[in-house]
């Protein structure tokens, strides 16, 4: 091995290949993932406008960490790249990157239980459980939905409709999450998805809701917040599970 390889496999944008490479195949593992469509990124400039992400119409559990295009959120010509990224995900990903700083890792999907939730009139997330009040009064809503995203005016209007926020149903299409590392954005998903899961299933039953107090849902979701180094194992514990049985997305 050269080097330069050396070098370059323990540099931090190397690093956040890997975990990035690793958030792809966990989100196929989960079933969010949808044929070969939605986008993961990461920012690895100190603005955040360069950032990797998925090349064109890859499989989600097909993903390596070498396989990730390096982008740049102010390049005009980058549809013009013989490896041009997806029009939709470079329409909304290179908005986030370019408009908010804090949207360092970006996770972008259709998974079924919570488009179905976006696919409603009112899909706010009801405090029913502990999940889903971990999202209480935390979610922003965008229910302007334009079409596929295929041009930079609604890749805009999506990042100004997320504003600060580092969750967001997308009303008849799906969610994000941004977080500032991957860790974090895998973990906000996972419960994202779960809570989504919950709820879904509870109006299935057609019964009455049991909705927290709006003094539960705040203190249950500010409990949330108490556990700062919670993401990060759970991430690190499912790498794990990729080093033993799925290795080549590190490669």
């Amino acid at each position: 091995m050269s080097v330069t390889h050396l070098r370059q496999r323990d540099s931090e944008e190397w690093r956040g290949r890997v975990d990035l490479a690793a958030a792809f195949r966990l989100a196929a593992r989960n079933d969010w993932h949808e044929a070969v469509a939605n986008h993961f990124s990461l920012a690895v400039s100190g603005d955040g406008k360069r950032f990797l992400m998925n090349r064109r119409w890859q499989h989600f559990s097909r993903i390596r960490a070498s396989d990730l295009l390096l982008l740049d959120a102010d390049d005009a010509a980058t549809m013009d790249r013989p490896d041009a990224p997806d029009p939709s995900a470079w329409c909304i990903h290179g908005a986030l990157h370019a408009m908010l700083p804090h949207a360092r890792c970006v996770l972008h999907v259709h998974p079924i239980h919570a488009t179905t939730l976006a696919s409603l009139a009112d899909p706010t997330i009801l405090p029913i459980d502990q999940n889903t009040a971990r999202f209480y009064r935390r979610v922003a809503i965008d229910l302007e939905f334009g079409g596929v995203a295929d041009n930079a005016a609604e890749g805009r209007r999506i990042a100004a409709a997320l504003g600060n926020h580092r969750r967001m149903i997308l009303g008849n299409h799906g969610v994000l999450v941004v977080a500032p590392t991957v860790a974090e954005a895998y973990d906000d998903l996972y419960y994202l998805e779960r809570a989504c899961q919950t709820l879904v299933l509870a109006y299935a039953t057609g019964r009455k809701l049991n909705v927290m107090p709006d003094d539960l849902a705040e203190r249950t979701a500010r409990g949330w917040e108490t556990y700062p180094s919670y993401a990060e194992a759970h991430f690190r514990e499912m790498t794990a599970i990729l080093d033993a049985e799925q290795p080549s997305y590190a490669e």
